[in-house]
């Protein structure tokens, strides 16, 4: 996440996180610490993982006060181990308490988000099938959580609705048919956009190679005909597989050719990766 993207995008929903914790004043902070004081903070690892949101926890002390200095050890994508001090945090003691919970929030949430995806991303290695996230991600979150998916070694599926057409079994429903869904879809759309249908069964995929849908979602299949529509959809069509995929039953789904696997597990199923601001101390 570089600085111009953390400007546009992130900054307004990071100040409304610090809004949300602090609507006055930090009360508890301002009881003990009445004046300015430098002080320094440590951040530790209580879990091994992959840390990933390094910039955005930074930039939520640097909102505080530009002055807040953070120095690192690792850089996002890189593991981690439980017990290790990773960083520093030095400014205003008055900034470093009011900011470490919102601070944390973010690094914790990415990172587990990081860590969960690297143990999917490994278990396809050697294939050709890219690991895809999805939109269920938490509300304000969405910038942050498919940031960390790509620190942990997936790709990123369509941002929001305006970034990608993805006739689901509810459009198909209003559009009256698959090859009607994917007609209306080439009138409208510009010819730019790749059109991707969602297809419960063979008949399904069926019709949509015929409207000439440039990929199909094979939506909770069974292996064996997730086999044949990959066979079916060769030189037609790009396969995607979907359906509850979680790190404990992807395996089955690593040899059927598909080129992409979407997982909303990624971004709705990771715990959090435990870490910490220890000792601090006036400097």
């Amino acid at each position: 996440m570089n600085d111009i993207t953390m400007k546009i995008c992130a900054d307004e929903l990071i100040l409304s996180a610090l809004k949300e914790d602090i609507t006055s004043e930090d009360i508890t902070t301002n009881s003990v610490m009445r004046y300015y004081q430098l002080g320094e903070v440590d951040l530790i690892c209580k879990q091994d993982g992959i840390i990933a949101g390094l910039p955005v926890f930074q930039r939520v002390f640097e909102l505080l006060d530009p002055e807040t200095k953070c120095e690192f050890s690792v850089s996002d994508g890189d593991r981690v181990e439980k017990g290790r001090k990773i960083g520093t945090v030095r400014g205003d003691i008055r900034v470093l308490l009011s900011g470490e919970r919102t601070a944390l929030n973010y690094l914790q949430r990415m990172s587990g988000i990081a860590t969960y995806t690297r143990n999917i991303a490994d278990l396809l290695e050697g294939s050709h099938t890219k690991l895809l996230d999805t939109r269920k991600t938490t509300p304000n979150m969405r910038v942050f959580e498919k940031y960390a998916v790509k620190v942990g070694g997936g790709y990123n599926h369509r941002y929001n609705l305006s970034d990608g057409i993805l006739l689901k079994d509810n459009h198909i429903g209003a559009a009256g048919s698959v090859a009607n869904a994917v007609k209306m879809a080439k009138e409208y759309a510009p010819f730019v956009r790749k059109i991707e249908i969602e297809v419960e069964d063979l008949d399904m995929l069926r019709e949509a190679l015929d409207a000439g849908a440039d990929i199909v979602m094979l939506d909770n299949m069974s292996v064996e005909d997730m086999r044949e529509a990959v066979s079916l959809a060769k030189g037609r069509a790009e396969t995607e597989c979907s359906g509850n995929v979680t790190r404990e039953n992807i395996e089955r789904l690593i040899n059927i050719g598909v080129d992409y696997i979407s997982s909303g597990a990624l971004t709705h199923s990771a715990p959090i990766l435990d870490l910490s601001l220890k000792n601090l101390h006036a400097v």
